[in-house]
C-alpha cells in the first residue's frame, strides 16, 4: 500500500536504501522487483516507503512483533485527514491493531469460519451458472464487468441480504473508495472517493435500521446485537465492520477471478487440461493469485530497527510487504515465472492471504468464489476466447485489470 506525495520518507526510513522511481516500478513491476531482489533485500520508492522484496522477509515480517498494522498513517500520509474516507480508515477492521482489532474482528469471523462458508459453495455454485446462462446467448461479455464483478457482489449480497437490485449502486461505491488502498490514487480522486464513501456507511446505517424493525436471517441481523446503539461511537464503529466487508467482498475477488481466467485463456493448454479435469481447478484458482496476484503487498509500520540480510530497517519505517515480489521469488517456488496450474509447491498457507491475526478473513468464501466461477466457465464455456490480452496494472496493495472482452462460439 503505496503513498503517493513526493515529500520527504517518513521519519524512520533509512536514506541509504536503493531508490526506485515510483513511474520505473509501476511501468514494469516483475522485472524490476526481480532485478532488485536478486541483490538487496528491500527497496525505497520515491514517495518514502519501503518495499520489502524476498520470500523470507515477507513470511517473517507479516507477522513479527516488531511490526505492526498500519492505522491512519496512510490516510494521513495522503492528505486525507476528515470526512467519511478517513473515518473508514479510521474505524475498519482492515487497519487496526491489538484489542481493537480483536473486537472488530471477532463478531464477524464466526459467520466467515471454513464450516460456515464451505456450506455456501451449493449456492455460489448457482449464482456462477446463472450468471454463464444470463450471458450464454450473446456470445460475448466484458468478463470483468459483467461475471467477476457480478459473482462476488451477489455473494456478498446474498451472505449478507442485500436486495440484489442494490449490487450496481454498492459496488460503485466500493470501486470509487477501494480506488483509495491502490498504488494509482491521487489527490483528485479524494472528492469521489469521499462521496463514494459516505454513501456506502450512509446505505449501511439504512440496512441497519431496517433489520431492527425487521430481522432477517442473515449476517446484519446476526450482528445486531453487536451494535450498541447507546453508544453511538460503538456503534458506528461495528456499522463501518458491515461497509468493510462489502468492500473486501466485492472488489478484490472482482480482479483475481478476471485475472485467473485471463491467464488460463493465455495458457491454452491448461485452460483446456481443467475444461477437461476439474480436479484441476483448486491448483489453478493458486498459480493464478500466485502468478499475478490482485493485491501485490500488506502495509505495516516498524516499531523497532529490524536487522535483514544486507540491510537494517529502522523504527517508524512505513512498510510495503510485497507478495508481488514473494510469489516470484526462486528462494520459495521452482521456476517462478512459469505459470504452472500442476505446480506442487506452493507453501501450505498461500502466501497472497496474509499471516497472522490478520489474515484475510475472507479466504475461505474468496476460494470458493474463484472455483466455481472457474468451474461454471468451463463447464458451458469451452470455448471461451480472450479478445484482448489480460493487463493487470500496479506494484501494490489492490491492483487493477483492464477491461477484458471475451466471446465464444453460439448455436444461433
Amino acid at each position: 500500500m503505496m503513498a503517493t506525495s513526493t515529500h520527504a520518507a517518513a521519519e524512520g526510513t533509512p536514506t541509504d536504501l536503493v531508490v526506485v522511481p515510483r513511474a520505473v516500478l509501476e511501468a514494469d513491476p516483475h522485472a524490476v522487483l526481480a532485478r532488485y531482489r536478486a541483490t538487496v533485500p528491500c527497496i525505497r520508492t520515491d514517495d518514502g516507503v519501503v518495499m520489502l522484496l524476498r520470500a523470507s522477509d515477507v513470511q517473517a515480517l507479516v507477522t513479527d512483533p516488531r511490526t505492526r498494522q498500519v492505522e491512519t498513517e496512510f490516510a494521513r500520509m495522503r492528505g486525507i485527514t476528515s470526512g467519511p474516507l478517513f473515518e473508514f480508515f479510521r474505524q475498519t477492521v482492515l487497519l487496526s491493531n491489538g484489542e481493537v482489532h480483536r473486537r472488530r474482528r471477532a463478531p464477524i469471523a464466526r459467520t466467515f469460519a471454513f464450516q460456515v462458508v464451505a456450506a455456501l459453495r451449493p449456492r455460489i455454485r448457482d449464482l456462477a451458472e446463472a450468471l454463464v446462462a444470463e450471458h450464454g446467448p450473446r456470445g460475448r461479455m466484458n468478463l470483468l464487468a459483467d461475471y467477476a464483478a457480478a459473482l462476488p457482489a451477489r455473494a456478498i449480497a446474498l451472505i449478507l441480504g442485500l436486495p440484489e437490485r442494490d449490487v450496481p449502486d454498492f459496488t460503485r461505491w466500493v470501486y470509487a473508495m477501494s480506488r483509495a488502498l491502490t498504488s494509482a490514487w491521487g489527490p483528485e480522486d479524494l472528492p469521489e472517493s469521499d462521496e463514494a464513501a459516505r454513501r456506502l456507511i450512509g446505505y449501511v446505517e439504512d440496512l441497519v435500521a431496517e433489520r431492527r424493525r425487521a430481522p432477517r436471517d442473515d449476517l446484519i441481523s446476526a450482528l445486531l446485537p453487536s451494535i450498541d446503539e447507546g453508544d453511538p461511537e460503538s456503534a458506528a464503529e461495528m456499522r463501518m465492520q458491515i461497509v468493510s466487508l462489502i468492500l473486501a467482498g466485492s472488489d478484490t475477488t472482482r480482479a483475481a477471478l478476471a485475472i485467473q481466467t485471463g491467464l488460463l485463456l493465455a495458457h491454452r493448454a491448461q485452460w483446456e487440461a481443467v475444461c477437461r479435469d476439474e480436479a484441476l481447478i483448486p491448483g489453478a484458482v493458486a498459480e493464478a493469485l500466485r502468478f499475478e496476484p490482485a493485491v501485490g503487498s500488506f502495509p505495516r509500520f516498524t516499531l523497532a530497527e529490524i536487522p535483514l540480510e544486507g540491510a537494517v530497517l529502522p523504527a517508524g519505517a512505513l512498510l510495503s510487504i510485497s507478495t508481488l515480489s514473494a510469489m516470484r521469488d526462486p528462494a520459495l517456488y521452482a521456476d517462478p515465472d512459469v505459470f504452472d496450474i500442476r505446480r506442487t509447491d506452493h507453501p501450505r498457507w498461500h502466501v497472497v492471504f496474509g499471516g497472522g491475526v490478520h489474515r484475510c478473513l475472507g479466504e475461505a468464501l474468496a476460494r470458493i468464489e474463484l472455483e466455481e466461477g472457474l468451474r461454471a466457465l468451463t463447464r458451458r464455456l469451452p470455448d471461451l476466447r480472450l479478445d484482448r490480452p489480460l493487463t493487470v496494472r500496479g506494484s501494490a496493495a489492490i491492483r487493477r485489470v483492464d477491461e477484458l472482452p471475451v466471446s465464444w462460439p453460439t448455436t444461433a
